[in-house]
């Protein structure tokens, strides 16, 4: 017997159904839930970020590497979604699941990825080339992802995971300039416009 779970049987013929007009929507389970529910929320957030980084996996078509691995962290965002749009006495027990494998694998992409980069002096300004920019703000929706899912109390592998891309997508943001020859613009606390009146 197949470990794996069931692929998907959807028939997506209608998109709009109206039962949301009053505010609720729907977990995997039948169980109504306002749609500013940290449930809700959450998965929302994790759909988001999704989107995100399916257009970064668009700017990295110069950087096959990559974006291979942007479209299986798409897979593992999608599992995690249904996961947490699943109560968890709803959960098949077959069903994909984010894992500390997971992570660990996403930690090993981060080490390979960091040797190739010099050593940080000072933090980073996103930007430099749109794959930089788009990687950034994958980064900071993850953040937020994995703040709203400890708001929802998610359980401890998801929150792990979230945690790691994070740290994965700033890793890859600098990879991708690396590789791209795009130098990094780092962060000068001096340049802002007061410091620079108050020097003259």
């Amino acid at each position: 017997m197949s470990e794996s779970f069931d692929k998907p049987r959807l028939a997506i013929n209608r998109v709009y159904t109206r039962t949301g007009d009053t505010g609720l929507t729907s977990l995997a389970g039948g169980q109504r839930l306002p749609k500013n529910d940290p449930r809700i929320e959450a998965y929302g957030t994790v759909d988001e970020l999704n989107s995100f980084i399916g257009l970064a996996r668009e700017s990295a078509r110069e950087l096959p590497e990559l974006a291979e691995i942007l479209k299986r962290v798409q897979h593992e965002l999608f599992n995690l979604g249904s996961l947490l749009a699943t109560m968890p006495e709803d959960i098949h027990p077959k069903q994909a699941r984010i894992t500390a494998a997971d992570s660990e694998q996403l930690e090993r992409e981060i080490d390979r990825m960091n040797e190739e980069l010099p050593a940080l002096r000072s933090f980073v300004l996103p930007g430099g080339s749109r794959i930089n920019a788009e990687l950034h703000i994958c980064r900071t929706v993850c953040r937020r992802a994995e703040r709203v899912c400890v708001t929802a109390r998610a359980d401890a592998d998801a929150i792990r995971y979230l945690n790691r891309l994070s740290d994965a997508l700033f890793v890859w943001s600098r990879w991708a300039s690396h590789r791209l020859g795009v130098p990094e613009a780092l962060w000068e606390p001096n340049q802002a416009a007061s410091q620079d009146k108050q020097q003259r």
